[in-house]
Parts: C-alpha cells; sequence; structure tokens
C-alpha cells in the first residue's frame, strides 16, 4: 500500500458491507458512515453500521441516509443477509449515538472540507451519493474519486443483466456514472472471484480473535444463504470490500477503463451497467475505470490479518 486514502464509506449493510467497514477502518482514514436503504431497510442499516462500529469498538460517525430511492420501490435481499441484515452472529444491543439523519449533508462537507482528498466508496445502492451530487455539483470535481460496489460487466445477479446495488436504484447510478468524477467499478465480475468458503472460514476462526469469530460467524451464515440461493456449494462473493483494497492494495487488482452506462428502460435490462466492450470502433471516451481481476489469495490473506488486529 502506497499511501492510506482518506475515505467516506458510504453503505448499506449487510454482512460483506460489515467486513467493509472492518478493512476501510484499518486501512484507510475513515471519516464517516454513510448508510443507505438496500440489503435491508434503511432502520436496520443504520442499527447494522452502528453495531458493527461497536463490535469494532471504533470511534467513527454513522450517519444515517436515504430510505428509499429516487423513483424506484424500495427493494432489500433478505434472502442473503436475512430479516436482521447481519443474521449469524449475536449483535450488541448497546450502539453508539447516531451522529446525524443527514447523510447526503455529511459527504457534501467532508468532501468540501479537503478538495481532492476524500474517496467515497459506495457499497450500497448510489442514492445519497446521487442526492450529494445533485445539490452540489461541484463535488464531481472536488472528490478524489468514488469507488463502487456495483454493477457487473457484462452479467448481474438479481436478473441476468442487472446486479443488486444498481438495480435497486438505476436512476441514482445514472446520475454518479454520468457526473464526471472519477470512478471506480467493482463489479460482479471481480467480487465473484474473491469466494468465501469453509476453509477460509476456519482458518479465520482459527486466529482465537472476538472480531475474527463475529466475522467467521457472518461468513458462515452469508456462505450458507448463497448455497440456498444460487449456487448450493457454502460460499459468498467478499463484494463490498474490493472497493475499499480497490484504493488501499490496487497491486491486488487488473483493470481497464471503458465507457459504461446505466440501462434505466429496458424490459430485461434495467439497471444494467453497459460497458462499451467492442474495440471494433472508435468508443465514447472511457468515464470508470472497470476492475477485471483480483488475487483472491492474497486478498483472503489479506482480510484474515486485519481482522486478527482487532483482537
Amino acid at each position: 500500500m502506497s499511501h492510506r486514502p482518506t475515505v467516506v464509506l458510504d453503505c448499506d449493510p449487510g454482512h460483506d458491507d460489515a467486513l467493509a467497514i472492518a478493512v476501510a477502518a484499518r486501512h484507510t482514514e475513515l471519516l464517516g458512515i454513510t448508510t443507505v436503504a438496500g440489503n435491508v431497510p434503511l432502520e436496520l442499516t443504520t442499527r447494522n453500521a452502528r453495531a458493527v462500529v461497536a463490535v469494532l469498538g471504533l470511534d467513527v460517525p454513522v450517519h444515517r441516509g436515504s430510505e428509499r430511492p429516487l423513483v424506484a420501490e424500495p427493494r432489500t435481499a433478505e434472502f442473503i443477509h436475512g430479516a436482521s441484515g447481519l443474521d449469524g452472529p449475536a449483535l450488541p444491543t448497546e450502539l453508539p449515538a447516531l451522529a446525524s439523519e443527514d447523510a447526503v449533508g455529511f459527504l457534501i462537507d467532508a468532501v468540501r472540507a479537503r478538495p481532492g482528498e476524500v474517496w467515497i466508496v459506495a457499497t450500497g445502492p448510489l442514492t445519497n451519493v446521487a442526492k450529494a451530487l445533485q445539490a452540489a455539483p461541484d463535488l464531481a470535481e472536488a472528490v478524489a474519486g468514488i469507488s463502487i460496489m456495483g454493477g457487473g460487466v457484462p452479467f448481474g445477479n438479481v436478473t441476468a443483466a442487472a446486479e443488486f446495488n444498481v438495480l435497486v436504484d438505476p436512476e441514482a447510478a445514472d446520475v454518479v456514472f454520468r457526473s464526471g468524477a472519477r470512478l471506480v467499478m467493482a463489479g460482479l465480475n471481480v467480487t465473484h472471484q474473491w469466494r468465501v468458503g469453509r476453509p477460509e472460514i476456519e482458518r479465520l476462526r482459527a486466529t482465537g480473535g472476538r472480531v475474527a469469530g463475529f466475522c467467521a460467524d457472518l461468513l458462515s451464515f452469508y456462505g450458507d444463504a448463497y448455497a440456498r440461493a444460487f449456487s448450493g456449494v457454502p460460499e459468498g462473493p467478499l463484494h463490498d470490500p474490493c472497493a475499499v483494497l480497490a484504493l488501499t492494495h490496487p497491486a491486488l487488482f487488473e483493470s481497464t477503463p471503458h465507457h459504461v452506462v446505466v440501462e434505466l428502460t429496458g424490459a430485461h435490462t434495467r439497471g444494467m451497467t453497459l460497458a462499451d466492450l467492442r474495440g471494433v470502433r472508435r468508443a465514447a471516451p472511457p468515464n470508470v475505470e472497470v476492475l477485471t481481476r483480483i488475487d483472491a489469495a492474497a486478498a483472503n490473506d489479506l482480510l484474515v490479518a486485519t481482522l486478527a488486529t482487532y483482537g
């Protein structure tokens, strides 16, 4: 890692969001966490972010964000994350106080306070980020960049074309992808290369740490949910930590710049992140750095070592 990026983490915890928080807290200057409705409703994603902060022993403010998408009806993913959004381990009942109910304002203020320095890492639907860009158009130039877990080139998971985070709020994703801000995209094509199953979970549990055990319980539930919903194999892809590691440990990844647009109206393709891969004619200028490959073994080593530092 060449530097320690300054980050606001916008998320909808979610099992893999919890791990993204743990990684970000150790490898970035984490200014704050903003929450959005997504994996579960906003009340639960906000409770879950505060619960993770409590488990990790962090002094990081949590700001409550958007309760619903810009246009679409809300969509959630309890079939993966359980009724609480963090099913598996016991969650703490004593939680840190909420810093504010204005996630969008916090995003704007944090970026404007340190122009060119602050990255937004977005691991849920892009509603808060889109609202911030709409309210403060200068943000597209003031932000260091936006590292997104979302989309896929060329496939989805909720539909054949669309990945969950983008499909929940395609209009918000469209605002972000057209903003002109520097964008890094960790889509399904790369996150599905990093799958954690029973061997990796037992390796994590064997470190003996309290936080590692909590995360192992999270990953056990998560892997079993993926087995029921998709492959039959008890392992889950670590989507959201990829958006953090893309900034903190870029050597883990390969990437290619592409022009990417978000489909809003297709009967079968709404929410698709359509990348121009043709190569047979001049394409529009690239607007997204699309991650294409991850060294999953090295990422596993880093994850285990990072979680072990919490004790």
